[in-house]
């Protein structure tokens, strides 16, 4: 394919907590949130990414930070528009042209949201725009051997989605996608600590005390320390700092794993022999920043019987998928 000279195109993870881009010739150059800033009187975007996303929960009325991909697809298209054109022209040091755009998009949504996101990246000042199944793309990154005729598995835990997929021969053999992510650990945890705590926090506190003190492992939770929240007294209306034990935070965050792994259970289930065989073989592999939650695997290989690793960097694993399809933008094509 012949491109201008000095054109570098661009593979983007547009995830619902947090984008990723790579940068053909470069690797990642950019991980930031998925969150814009917007003043809802001029329609101005006032930031984009960190500082965006400092700003939630703290804005005026006359500003609104928002999060424009919902459950793994563009819940406000014009913001998201907005935000790919923004994190594009940073990847590329503002150099002018328009880039080849590679975006990864959950396994199972539908064709009118697929085509929303291409539609987004072209908009955004793509030359053209393509989309890959996030699973296959972070079993790309992860390194298994997608192409060849041995099954692998791959279970991407994001923030808006998790994508459980089975792949053999360049192809999804058999997938799940359920909205049972990050996303809902974190309102899971928000409710628990306003029932038991009388404490309303907000979305950054409970994505806090998932990170530092989560786990799905209520033995392991019993050994963990608490970690402090702050936010409101839901019986006084005055701020209010409490000590969140690490059981509460594991048995806040039981029902949305059950889903996961009852989503993962149903994917092999519904796998052909051969390929069920190989997997036993090989293992599955997570990948996504849910990956990291501690006692996961465990927790899988429990119930499947199947041994769990997972993958070196997993939140980069999808942009790391979507970076390396950039070689072979004419099959993308045909797609």
């Amino acid at each position: 394919m012949a491109l201008s000279f000095g054109q570098h195109n661009i593979g983007i993870d547009l995830g619902t907590s947090n984008t990723y881009v790579y940068v053909e010739g470069k690797g990642i150059v950019l991980r930031e949130p998925s969150v814009v800033a917007r003043n809802t009187e001029t329609n101005e975007i006032i930031a984009v990414g960190e500082e965006a996303r400092d700003m939630l929960g703290r804005t005026p009325a006359s500003i609104a930070a928002i999060r424009p991909m919902r459950d793994g697809v563009i819940a406000d298209y014009d913001t998201t528009v907005a935000m790919i054109s923004y994190y594009m022209k940073k990847a590329l040091g503002g150099r002018v042209g328009k880039p080849f755009v590679t975006l990864g998009v959950p396994a199972k949504i539908t064709a009118v949201e697929r085509r929303a996101v291409i539609d987004a990246a072209r908009v955004a000042g793509a030359r053209d725009a393509y989309v890959l199944d996030e699973p296959f793309a972070a079993a790309i990154g992860a390194g298994l051997p997608v192409m060849e005729p041995t099954g692998s598995m791959v279970v991407d835990f994001g923030g808006g989605t998790t994508d459980v997929a089975t792949i053999s021969l360049g192809g999804i053999v058999s997938a799940r996608s359920t909205r049972f992510a990050g996303d809902k650990l974190n309102e899971a945890i928000i409710s628990y600590v306003r029932n038991n705590n009388n404490l309303a926090i907000g979305e950054s506190t409970a994505e806090r005390l998932k990170i530092e003190v989560g786990t799905v492992s209520l033995e392991e939770a019993k050994t963990l320390p608490a970690c402090t929240a702050r936010g409101r007294d839901l019986l006084t209306g005055l701020p209010k700092t409490v000590e969140v034990p690490a059981i509460d935070i594991a048995q806040a965050i039981q029902d949305p794993i059950n889903e996961i792994v009852n989503a993962i259970r149903e994917t092999l289930e519904s796998t052909q022999p051969e390929i069920a065989a190989d997997v036993i073989d090989h293992g599955m592999v997570l990948t996504g920043g849910g990956a990291q939650l501690k006692g996961l695997p465990e927790i899988i290989e429990g119930v499947t019987k199947v041994s769990v690793h997972v993958a070196e960097d997993p939140m980069d694993a999808v942009v790391k998928g979507v970076g390396e399809s950039l070689k072979s933008l004419e099959v993308l094509r045909r797609n």
